[in-house]
């Protein structure tokens, strides 16, 4: 597994310590810098300096970890998993991002969406489960599907649901 460490200011000058991990990259996968900016937009609002760690895998690893933690046996696009919170020195520990390379490729192909697109969407969308959005009832999947489109608006990507 390749490890690579990017730690990055978003463009509002907040801080965010970003991690990723490559145990998959194909068929494509994003760079470090890419994440640390669709992250960084996604916690644009956020106050507290942040930690996050984004681990891009394959299709096993993300059905293993799917099947072990909601019980639903085929590999998935986005698993968000919590951080432990506030550390001493004041940032906020987020959590990891689970990706899986394959399953965002095929989707991407699917909906006849730019890879890089569907990308940024999965990341955006799991960084706002990080910071407690969720969309269990209509309500809630309506604001987070809105806070997701005006995050990818901002990044220059299209609306990603037609």
């Amino acid at each position: 597994m390749r490890r690579r460490v990017l730690t990055t200011r978003s463009n509002l000058a907040k801080r965010l310590e970003l991690e990723v991990t490559y145990a998959a990259r194909r068929p494509w996968a994003p760079t470090p810098r890419q994440f640390a900016l669709w992250s960084g937009a996604a916690l644009s609002h956020f106050a507290r300096p942040a930690a996050l760690s984004v681990r891009v895998v394959g299709a096993a690893r993300s059905r293993s970890l799917n099947a072990h933690y909601r019980h639903k046996d085929t590999p998935t696009n986005v698993l968000s998993f919590a951080g432990a919170g506030l550390s001493p020195d004041g940032r906020v520990y987020l959590g990891e991002l689970v990706i899986c390379a394959p399953v965002v490729a095929r989707e991407a192909r699917a909906e006849a969406k730019a890879r890089a697109s569907h990308w940024a969407h999965m990341t955006v969308h799991g960084v706002l489960h990080l910071l407690g959005y969720d969309h269990q009832t209509i309500a809630e999947a309506r604001k987070m599907a809105s806070m997701e489109c005006q995050i990818l608006d901002r990044l220059g990507f299209l609306n990603p649901y037609p």
